[in-house]
């Protein structure tokens, strides 16, 4: 139901820490991309403990314990794994690496917590399907785009409140900054492992489609993706955009690249722009710009009038807290497994189907 005229359009309280020091144990393992330290960040902000991390690279395990001394240097993988206190696992492996350390993890009776993209392939796909609905065990993945953003955070609570009505579409602009290509693994580079643009972090904007409609599944209308100024590495992608129609009837739009320029004030200006049949939200997340106010922008437009809400420092991540207590619990509130799941298979599905463009400018 639409929100009454003078509605309260204030965040919920911050989320607080969930368990006591020692009663949620985590280990962080293969530490590839940067996300893992946002990932254990947001978990150890809930209440967990962080036990050990794991790396063959020993640079990466004292990097890590430069910023988290709490963790033990583990000598392998398998060492966390038989550990009967650690609970979850959290890792930021190489793309097409993520899936087969899910199913060790989950074969050795422990949560699994990856960053995104979760997976590259339709056949890992089907065998974490399988894993987890044969353990009961959970495949739960970083879309940090949504659940480690606090104007995303906003945006999904004001939605539940009918500040815009129905939603009927999802805008998703995910502009990136590529940076010095030489300070970059060669993995980043190479189709195979990142899984291409609409799979990597296109999957990001897929799940708030998916989240903010509240849809279950959707179809690939039309997807392409292109590599318009890296032909010194020719398998990868530097733009890719996507139409889908979802199985409710709304729709989604994403665009995606790595061309951010160097004047920007941060990595990129993402966006999201929330269409409801009452209204409308539009998401600054990362920066507003040339207002030198930072990001975490939610605009809101309804009968009400129009709004504009600062959500940093005021929302939190509830996100962490609700996934330990589903660890614990044995419950899906933070979010469920078909649906991490399914944001996944759309990610790969339009990655699948998308049109090259790159010879057509060639």
């Amino acid at each position: 139901m639409p929100v009454s005229e003078g509605a309260n359009y204030a965040p919920a309280p911050m989320p607080q820490p969930v368990v006591e020091p020692g009663e949620f144990v985590i280990a962080a393992a293969h530490l590839d991309h940067g996300h893992i330290y946002g990932m254990t960040e947001g978990l150890i902000g809930a209440g967990a403990t962080l036990k050990w991390v794991y790396d063959p690279d020993p640079a990466k395990v004292e990097a890590f314990r430069a910023k988290f001394p709490q963790a033990q240097a583990a000598a392998t993988e398998a060492e966390i794994l038989a550990d009967p206190d650690v609970h979850l696992v959290a890792g930021a492996a190489v793309t097409s690496e993520r899936a087969e350390l899910g199913l060790r993890v989950i074969a050795a009776g422990k949560d699994y917590f990856t960053d995104k993209a979760p997976l590259t392939t339709l056949d890992q796909l089907e065998a974490v399907r399988e894993a987890t609905a044969r353990t009961g065990l959970k495949y739960a993945v970083y879309y940090s785009e949504r659940v480690h953003v606090e104007a995303a955070v906003l945006a999904g609570q004001l939605i539940e409140r009918g500040a815009i009505g129905k939603v009927l579409q999802v805008i998703g602009l995910g502009p990136h900054r590529i940076g010095d290509p030489k300070t970059r693994p060669e993995w980043f580079f190479e189709h195979d492992k990142f899984g291409g643009i609409l799979c990597d972090i296109g999957s990001h904007n897929f799940e708030q489609m998916l989240y903010f409609t509240g849809a279950t599944d959707a179809e690939i209308v039309s997807a392409s993706v292109a590599n318009y100024a890296h032909p010194e590495h020719p398998t990868f992608e530097d733009f890719g955009d996507a139409h889908i129609v979802m199985d409710n009837g709304t729709t989604g739009f994403v665009r995606v690249d790595w061309f951010t320029p160097d004047g920007l004030t941060t990595w990129g200006d993402g966006r999201t722009v929330i269409l409801g049949t009452d209204g409308y939200i539009e998401l600054r997340k990362y920066v507003n710009v040339a207002t030198e106010k930072g990001g975490g922008h939610v605009f809101l437009v309804n009968d009400d009038g129009e709004q504009h809400i600062n959500a940093t420092g005021r929302v939190g991540y509830p996100f962490f807290g609700a996934l330990i207590r589903d660890c614990l619990d044995r419950t899906e509130n933070a979010m469920t497994q078909e649906h991490a799941l399914k944001a996944a298979e759309i990610s790969v599905r339009a990655q699948l189907a998308a049109r090259v463009l790159t010879p057509a400018l060639q």
